[in-house]
């Protein structure tokens, strides 16, 4: 009698742990942006159009190489679930792709060194544009960019293209200079 009770409150003990995990399991990439976890067809090239709708056929397999952001996001956690920065990512494009290696600002503890490359509002497309250039998204919604009215228009590729902005910043710096503001 004693061996069942022990294994009924054993089997009780494990059946609530699963239970717990699963009712706990923290939501995955996957599950947030399931239009990006579909697979590429071989020889297709990574994502252009981050918002495009047909932009989802062009991911990178799951067992592809997906880039390492963990550095940043010790502090940055709020771009680990950013939609920009997740398709980069899941395309192995890296946060030091744009804004460079950052060691300085990395280890800076005290929030003073910038990081090597911000993006003022001029140079926001020219930077989106090196990757993605205009044979590849000549669409109607981006011929502004290349009839030169966008910047005129204060349209910029990160308005439609993900929230890829701190709203609270500990630090400001110009981004231009790289000086405290």
């Amino acid at each position: 009698m004693r061996y069942c009770l022990t294994m009924l409150v054993l089997w009780t003990m494990i059946l609530s742990a699963v239970a717990c995990g699963r009712a706990f399991r923290q939501p995955t990439l996957s599950d947030q942006f399931p239009e990006v976890d579909r697979k590429t067809q071989v020889g297709e090239e990574p994502p252009l159009l981050l918002e495009d709708a047909g932009a989802a056929q062009h991911v990178s397999p799951s067992d592809a190489p997906v880039a390492d952001n963990s550095r940043c996001h010790v502090c940055h956690i709020n771009y680990e679930d950013e939609k920009l920065a997740v398709v980069h990512a899941r395309a192995n494009i890296g946060c030091e792709r744009c804004h460079g290696s950052s060691d300085a600002h990395c280890s800076d503890e005290d929030h003073l060194t910038p990081p090597d490359v911000m993006y003022p509002l001029a140079k926001i497309n020219p930077a989106c544009m090196k990757c993605h250039t205009q044979n590849k998204i000549d669409l109607i919604p981006h011929r502004p960019l290349f009839d030169g009215t966008a910047a005129e228009g204060g349209k910029h590729c990160t308005d439609c293209h993900g929230d890829h902005r701190l709203e609270r910043r500990m630090r400001k710096w110009d981004k231009t200079t790289g000086k405290l503001e």
